[in-house]
């Protein structure tokens, strides 16, 4: 992937990349958050990689809970929580999660989540090849009450990552004052697309939502023809950062383990 160097730093200059493993879903968001919290606007960008223990359905800070079926998630052993971003429904499960909390530096959103996607692309390119970012977006206002787009991956927006036209990155920002979170599911197997088993809504848009997801997404495994270790996706979406950010990961943060 060429690189866009209209909007790139003039510098290099450090980073923090954590790794905090496995939790479960409410210490996964509450983690984001604290990292918002206690950033200081000249603070050093942090990206972070977790995954979820057990598996967990996000949903968009304007989603309501009623939009899933929490009983039946609850039953076979599925969280479900509120993401502080916005987006649609994520079953969190054969994935890496990544997030990065960084001063705005006067970029729009599109501009910002433009270059963490160029970011994700450089990277995972390395393990599968070329990816592209999409260049334009479905109409969410016109889809927001069609329940079959209730999960997020049924649907894509501008620059969201894709392998043949077929997203395999799903991310959501929010800004906090100057201060941008954005975290989204790097895709390694399909157990996401289970999150249709636990849709409030009847057969048809049940099966609607089924094909879109079929349509819509790529995994890595599937793409690869093998099993992967999380540590090769980590190591090449750093790379990618180092490409396109100039990011040095010189630097931890204090009581969490480095990537």
């Amino acid at each position: 992937m060429e690189r866009d160097t209209h909007l790139q730093p003039s510098a290099d200059r450090n980073w923090i990349c954590v790794d905090t493993g496995e939790h479960d879903g409410r210490f996964n968001m509450e983690f984001d958050i604290r990292l918002v919290n206690e950033f200081d606007l000249d603070d050093t960008p942090i990206l972070r990689f977790y995954s979820w223990k057990p598996y967990c359905i996000s949903l968009g800070k304007n989603q309501s809970y009623s939009d899933v079926n929490t009983a039946l998630a609850a039953r076979d052993g599925i969280e479900v929580v509120k993401r502080p971003t916005g987006g649609k429904a994520v079953l969190h499960g054969e994935e890496l999660t990544y997030s990065v909390v960084m001063n705005t530096s006067g970029l729009k959103v599109r501009e910002s989540y433009n270059l963490i996607s160029k970011a994700l692309a450089e990277g995972l390119g390395i393990i599968c090849g070329d990816l592209e970012l999409s260049q334009s977006s479905a109409d969410f206002r016109k889809l927001f009450h069609d329940p079959s787009t209730i999960p997020c991956f049924a649907t894509s927006a501008v620059y969201e990552v894709e392998w043949h036209g077929k997203k395999i990155v799903g991310s959501a920002q929010h800004r906090f004052g100057d201060v941008l979170l954005q975290h989204g599911s790097i895709l390694v197997g399909n157990f996401h697309k289970q999150i249709v088993k636990y849709l409030n809504v009847d057969d048809e848009v049940r099966r609607k939502a089924s094909a879109d997801l079929d349509s819509h997404t790529a995994v890595l495994e599937e793409i690869l023809g093998r099993k992967i270790d999380p540590a090769e996706i980590k190591d090449s979406i750093k790379i990618g950062f180092e490409k396109v950010f100039g990011a040095n990961f010189s630097e931890n943060l204090t009581g969490v383990a480095a990537c």
